[in-house]
């Protein structure tokens, strides 16, 4: 299965999204568009960095009743984005939904992947916050469960999630990991963590990594570096 570093490129318009990929002359990076950037300048951005030869990550989490979100994904699927997301909590109806409407009339679709727990939720906030009063470990399994029997290809999940959940639900499911930091990085507000290096050992298939890269002095070495990392497993 192919690996890849995904760039979360978190910028709230688009002169600084632009201004950021205008720097890569050489590598067309992988990117994750969020909400902060679609919420504000809408699918033409999608368009636009599609144009320019990058595949698309489109992080929406999208989280609603079955009939909306399979609508709203019909929408998504013509944007022609590599990747998309939903919360997987949404339940195995909603995720149904999601892959109805994401699928095109030739039966091609971008990638769906289903959120279980944010890397920025600890067990003790998933007890306190949401009532979950199961171990954080068998809920994430669970979703990521739930996500392989409604049909999607794989789960965002922490990449000290990311083995088990391919022994959970096989080696094909894909495991796509945020809260990726170098070793001499700081961690944010993330709180399940590892390396480029640990990820990929540990059963990554794509890592998203944003600050370390779009805040590094220079952008293009930090991205390389993590490319490095990753796909060589070198440190």
């Amino acid at each position: 299965m192919a690996k890849d570093v995904i760039i979360a490129c978190d910028f709230n318009c688009k002169a600084e999204v632009m201004a950021f990929l205008d720097k890569f002359t050489e590598e067309k990076p992988y990117v994750k568009i969020g909400m902060e950037l679609f919420y504000s300048e809408g699918p033409e951005i999608v368009r636009e960095i599609k144009k320019r030869g990058h595949k698309i990550f489109l992080d929406l989490k999208l989280c609603d009743i079955p009939n909306t979100v399979e609508k709203s994904m019909a929408v998504l699927s013509s944007l022609d984005v590599d990747m998309t997301n939903l919360h997987a909590f949404g339940t195995i109806p909603m995720m149904e939904a999601a892959v109805r409407g994401l699928t095109r009339p030739d039966g091609t679709r971008p990638l769906l992947i289903a959120v279980t727990q944010l890397t920025s939720t600890s067990e003790e906030i998933m007890k306190r916050d949401l009532l979950i009063n199961e171990p954080l470990d068998k809920t994430v399994m669970h979703y990521a469960a739930n996500a392989k029997a409604a049909g999607l290809d794989g789960v965002v999940c922490s990449p000290l999630e990311a083995g088990k959940v391919k022994s959970v639900c096989g080696d094909g499911f894909i495991t796509v990991t945020p809260g990726v930091r170098f070793a001499d990085g700081e961690k944010g507000d993330q709180v399940r963590v590892t390396t480029p290096a640990d990820a990929r050992h540990l059963g990554s298939d794509y890592i998203v990594v944003g600050r370390p890269i779009t805040r590094a002095d220079d952008p293009v070495n930090a991205y390389r570096k993590c490319v490095k990392e990753f796909l060589e497993g070198a440190k």
